[in-house]
């Protein structure tokens, strides 16, 4: 994606925050500064990324920079200025006239966001009508033009939500944002959940309008590799605080800050004979209580003795290159270079004093906690004793319409075989097959024709014809890791009694030791020391650790096979590394084998040791993992793999 547009030649900022403070003060738990003395600005034209772990504050941020922040936060500190006007302590009833006119925003749910029972053109009509002279057929003849802009046929302008699907619900949303041409656009994780193809469509979309249109954009984002490969400029957060500005491009070659080298270090290049990715230890800090030193300095392989005593400022850092190279960069809308800035005592030092003692030596990959996986395991893992037979299989789905039956083809003659002790990855687009295979694996649907032989511990069995006890029995040794984390668990149970569940009707275990076993699974998956957990629930952990808790319960089973759909979907970059991290070691560590059901090839070439492609119910490709990604048959892997974003390829070679 071109990221290199022409800006304006207006420099007045669209958008400047200076010193701004939001806090919540739920009434059952101490107070906390979400996003703590925040100051950038957003010039016309500019493509602004925003990244972060999740917890970090760049949804508040987001939402604050809008004045749509709601109890129990609030903003107490700080100004907001939009267009040179302050809007810090106007009303929600004089910011009306200008939302959706001069600022609008999709919000990282924008797949629910329509209503449901009301047609999409009459959605548009009321944002269009409120906030401008259109009338009439003229509004008609605008929303045309919005389909135009996002690729949608004007065939959907009577269509209810429902009709439509989730990238197309997306471009919805975004041409209502852009309906009354707005100066600044909002994009807080616009394609969660969407597979690559999708998502790079509608991204490469937004890039296009915002080029031709001349709107600014802050876009919000755990997905690093797509935020480089759009952005002008990045802000990196971290517990509530920017961490680090500096320009893409030389962010990619010489990042600044630790946080900020861990985050690129958790996406690798899947074209290297191996993968390596690193991720960040530790937890974010806990921002209800009192911070002293930099709050990254827990997690810092870099920090020096005054990073434990003295928060470090956000200051401009001396770049390292020389008078031509600086003239040689991509200029801002003003005509002049930016200066990057850090909040890095070590940083800064290196720049300053290079020859500091004590001062410990930078380097750009992140010292870490890494996984590897290598050609070499991937072909004596595919030796292994064969776990799952899928042999031509087809599903149809047949339904009435108007009193004819339609019948749907959602899979069609699909084999392949899962070894034990080995990762095997389905991969394709939304629609492609992979859950509904997925849910013939787990007996859950039943093949039309052909077969699924699981040869477990007790002898081969024919999934498709398997029922009442045999099915239960079944299913104790095929476990489920879900894709999102949030609605996997109870959240008003405690970890013991979630994790209790499977112990006692998978393995029939007594009162007496299930303390134990609860210790030993949350042990297992990392989540350390155990008695801190137990009596947690849900909503107390983040996303990884949720993640984590899942394959826990999922593990209670002493299951043989692991059916792992999109697991990482909606987890931020360093989460979904330590995630993946997890998975391999289970695998390496026990007979386990996994099916790992994605999207994402780049997450398939890291953890798997084969990949199957899916296409329309068929197998387009299936080989070694890192075959099919140097050397794909097949039109439609190309395009799964040219939809990976991977901006930085060239950090990561050997």
């Amino acid at each position: 994606m071109d990221r290199h547009a022409s800006a304006p030649d207006d420099v007045t900022p669209i958008l400047e925050v200076e010193d701004l403070t939001v806090r919540y003060a739920p009434k059952l738990h101490p107070a906390l500064d979400a996003v703590d003395h925040v100051s950038f600005s957003i010039r016309p034209g500019e493509f602004v990324g925003l990244i972060g772990e999740s917890g970090s504050g760049k949804s508040t941020l987001g939402t604050a920079v809008l004045r749509l922040t709601e109890r129990p936060g609030s903003i107490t500190g700080g100004t907001i200025r939009f267009d040179g006007m302050d809007i810090t302590s106007m009303s929600q009833e004089e910011l009306r006239p200008y939302r959706w006119r001069d600022f609008s925003t999709v919000f990282q749910s924008s797949m629910n966001a329509l209503n449901p029972v009301v047609r999409v053109e009459d959605q548009f009509r009321d944002a269009i009508e409120l906030h401008s002279s259109r009338r009439g057929g003229e509004v008609v003849e605008r929303i045309k033009e919005l389909f135009d802009l996002v690729l949608i046929d004007h065939r959907f302008i009577r269509a209810y939500p429902h009709e439509l699907s989730g990238g197309m619900k997306q471009r919805v949303n975004l041409a209502l944002a852009l309906a009354n041409d707005p100066k600044f656009v909002l994009l807080d994780e616009p394609t969660t959940g969407l597979d690559v193809v999708v998502q790079r469509s509608i991204l490469e979309g937004v890039r296009r309008l915002q080029a031709e249109q001349g709107f600014a954009v802050l876009f919000i984002s755990h997905d690093i590799g797509t935020v480089m490969d759009l952005s002008d400029r990045i802000l990196v957060m971290y517990a509530g605080r920017i961490v680090e500005e500096h320009d893409t491009d030389d962010l990619l070659r010489e990042p600044l800050h630790p946080y900020t080298k861990g985050l690129l270090g958790s996406y690798g290049d899947p074209r290297q004979e191996t993968v390596r990715i690193t991720y960040v230890p530790g937890r974010p800090p806990d921002l209800s209580q009192p911070l002293q030193g930099c709050p990254f300095a827990p997690r810092c392989p870099e920090r020096i003795d005054r990073c434990l005593t003295d928060a470090p400022p956000l200051v401009e850092m001396p770049t390292t290159r020389t008078e031509g190279a600086v003239t040689a960069l991509r200029l801002d809308a003003a005509g002049t270079w930016r200066p990057p800035r850090a909040a890095c005592h070590g940083a800064l030092l290196q720049r300053t004093e290079p020859g500091t003692p004590g001062l410990p030596e930078r380097t750009v990959r992140f010292a870490g906690p890494a996984f590897e996986k290598s050609v070499g395991e991937t072909t004596e893992a595919l030796r292994g004793e064969v776990l799952l037979d899928v042999a031509d299989v087809t599903k149809v789905f047949s339904s009435r319409q108007r009193l004819r039956r339609r019948e749907t083809l959602a899979v069609d003659g699909v084999s392949f075989q899962l070894r034990r002790g080995m990762v095997t990855a389905l991969v394709g687009q939304s629609g492609s097959g992979k859950s509904t295979l997925a849910r013939m694996i787990t007996g859950v649907d039943r093949p039309t024709s052909g077969s699924i032989t699981f040869h477990g511990r007790q002898g081969p069995v024919d999934v498709g014809t398997l029922g009442g006890s045999g099915l239960r029995g079944y299913r104790s040794l095929v476990q489920m890791v879900f894709q999102d984390p949030y609605s996997s668990l109870n959240p008003n149970k405690t970890l013991e009694y979630i994790l209790s569940r499977p112990l006692r009707n998978h393995r029939q275990m007594g009162r007496a030791e299930l303390g134990a076993a609860i210790d030993e699974l949350l042990e297992r998956v990392a989540l350390t020391p155990a008695r801190r957990y137990r009596s947690r629930h849900a909503f107390e952990l983040s996303g990884g650790q949720r993640q984590r808790v899942v394959i826990a319960r999922a593990l209670a089973a002493e299951p043989e096979l692991i059916i792992a759909d999109e697991p990482i979907s909606s987890l931020d970059v360093s989460i979904r590394a330590e995630v993946l991290d997890l998975l391999q070691r289970l695998v390496a560590d026990s007979d386990v084998g996994i099916l790992y059901i994605t999207h994402d090839l780049l997450s398939a070439r890291m953890l798997a040791d084969d990949v199957v492609v899916l296409n329309q119910g068929r197998v387009a490709e299936h080989g070694i993992a890192i075959d099919v990604i140097r050397d794909p048959q097949d039109e439609y892997t190309r395009r799964l793999l040219d939809a990976i974003p991977n901006p930085f390829a060239d950090i990561y070679k050997p």
